[in-house]
């Protein structure tokens, strides 16, 4: 069991809470951690790009001039790759990037990720992420202050909360999201990531111990 202290929006430590590694995959695992990150990497790209080939600009396709005794280099049709106005050489098609990872895979990796900003201290669990009424960023930066985050940060919620993200969303190195929704490249992505011990309990009831960590 991993002993991680929780704090208040003022930055004590108010309390511990008990993190089962075994929950969140036992060990590190850099292979799996590197496929999801290649795999959310790969699916951010569009793949609409196109530039013009041969077959795609205008021109005739008749040889230019004879193969051999004009005292000039050997040329192709007008369309050539050489010529100005040609088409390229290896042009760009549009194509699908996407990969993919199974439901069960995927969600180890995101518990995997969680174990690793535990091991490197980089998680701090809040006992509380609200704000009064009206949201005031100022308040969310204070917050950020007292825990001593200065850097990239992701700020996992129990559920949606109207009011805090209206108040955290103009932070520019802050970015919030639902516990539900986060996966491995979002925490991997940043330096700090912050959750209540109710949201990272769900994470850990939602859990099932793997092979590896179970010793088989």
């Amino acid at each position: 069991m991993i002993e991680v202290p929780v704090y208040n929006q003022t930055g004590q430590e108010v309390t511990k809470f008990s993190v089962d590694e075994n929950l969140l995959g036992g060990k590190l695992r850099p292979a799996l951690l590197k496929q999801a990150l290649v795999m959310y990497h790969a699916n951010k790209r569009q793949g609409t790009v196109q530039t013009k080939g041969r077959a795609d600009v205008e021109g005739s396709t008749k040889k230019l001039y004879a193969q051999k005794h004009t005292g000039n280099a050997r040329r192709g049709n007008i369309r050539t790759n050489v010529m100005k106005g040609g088409g390229m050489a290896f042009a760009k098609r549009p194509r699908d990037f996407r990969q993919d990872m199974p439901l069960r895979q995927r969600r180890l990796a995101r518990n995997n990720a969680i174990l690793s900003k535990i091991l490197s201290n980089n998680i701090k669990l809040v006992d509380n992420l609200a704000v009064a009424t009206p949201p005031k960023t100022k308040a969310v930066a204070g917050m950020l202050k007292a825990l001593q985050v200065d850097r990239t940060v992701l700020i996992a919620t129990d559920g949606l909360d109207h009011n805090f993200h209206m108040a955290a969303r103009n932070l520019a190195k802050a970015s919030i999201k639902p516990t539900a929704e986060i996966n491995a490249f979002d925490i991997l992505n940043v330096r700090t990531l912050i959750m209540t011990p109710s949201a990272l309990d769900g994470v850990l009831k939602t859990a099932k111990p793997g092979r590896a960590a179970a010793g088989n």
